[in-house]
């Protein structure tokens, strides 16, 4: 099916015949292929007598080898046509003994996974799915901050593609003008104080216009912003060199050195939020974070701070 699609990928119309000649079946068999992507990739044909088939919306498929041209970093990368989750992918290439630091990258998740367990939509051949495995040489405290890092890199890569309005959001979502564009979920595998590993995980909404499932919140995808279809080859190449970048930077000087710059880019600096744990709610005035990644919230005229558990905010006229 990725023969056919690499074919069907540039939005055009191809013949059945061209289609059949061009991988070695008859025209019945390339009909039936069709019909399989339809089904089992949920992707739109269209089909014209004396023109013949093409997809309802051009794809910018992955590539590996595309990506090695692009990309100044050296990771292996492995791309899967459908992945449970790349962050799964990912750990089991760690047990089965890839060394990192690697790249999974999938056209489509069937279980992909945001935080706090909510589900990632994942629709074939839009957005990027895409796990780092990422070896923490010096303990637990090269993972302090590590998720607010990832969120500067993304920030980068996404303005260097001209989206100018992109602000974080404590502590792993990525807004534009609100609306949710990317998403960062970082799992650790195995101790701190031995032999350990994150994975970092971030989805990005790019060449995504509309999905069947419905998202709970509101959200925008790169193409929508730009009103033109990404290269995601391009944007991969460019998000493994700018974590390569920020991750050696955060290993080195630590995320102290990069908190002034994450206050900056934080769009919901000095607003009032609900932050929930449970059935637990405090509200507060947001003050930034401290020097390892901890949320500082002004809670009835005094400071506290907030880090990881399965907390959610959210501002508080949205609450």
């Amino acid at each position: 099916m990725y023969a056919l699609l690499k074919l069907l990928q540039d939005g055009k119309f191809h013949s059945g015949e061209v289609l059949g000649s061009a991988m070695g079946l008859s025209r019945m068999a390339v009909w039936k292929r069709l019909q399989q992507l339809e089904q089992e990739l949920d992707l739109r044909l269209h089909s014209v007598r004396g023109k013949g088939y093409r997809l309802a919306e051009p794809l910018s498929l992955l590539d590996e080898a595309r990506h090695a041209e692009l990309s100044l970093v050296d990771w292996p990368v492995q791309v899967y046509l459908e992945s449970d989750s790349t962050n799964v992918e990912a750990m089991r290439q760690l047990q089965g003994g890839l060394r990192p630091p690697f790249v999974i990258m999938a056209e489509r998740q069937t279980a992909g996974r945001g935080r706090r367990g909510r589900r990632w939509v994942s629709p074939f051949g839009c957005n990027l799915y895409f796990s780092l495995a990422w070896p923490v040489e010096r303990g637990a405290r090269e993972l302090e901050g590590l998720s607010l890092v990832v969120g500067l890199a993304v920030r980068h890569v996404l303005q260097g593609f001209g989206l100018v309005r992109v602000g974080l959001k404590w502590p792993n979502d990525v807004l534009i003008d609100g609306k949710k564009i990317a998403g960062i979920l970082l799992e650790l595998v195995g101790d701190p104080a031995d032999t350990c590993h994150v994975i970092i995980g971030i989805g990005i909404n790019v060449n995504m216009h509309a999905v069947p499932e419905t998202i709970d919140q509101p959200w925008t995808s790169m193409c929508m912003e730009t009103a033109e279809q990404i290269d995601r080859n391009l944007l991969c190449a460019r998000l493994c060199d700018a974590l390569a970048d920020w991750l050696s930077r955060h290993r080195t000087k630590g995320f102290s050195t990069l908190r002034q710059e994450w206050e900056t880019a934080h769009a919901w600096q000095g607003r009032d939020v609900r932050l929930t744990s449970g059935n637990q709610a405090i509200e507060g005035k947001i003050m930034g974070v401290n020097e390892r990644g901890a949320l500082r919230l002004l809670v009835g005229g005094i400071e506290k701070t907030f880090s990881g558990g399965e907390l959610s905010l959210r501002l508080s006229h949205d609450a």
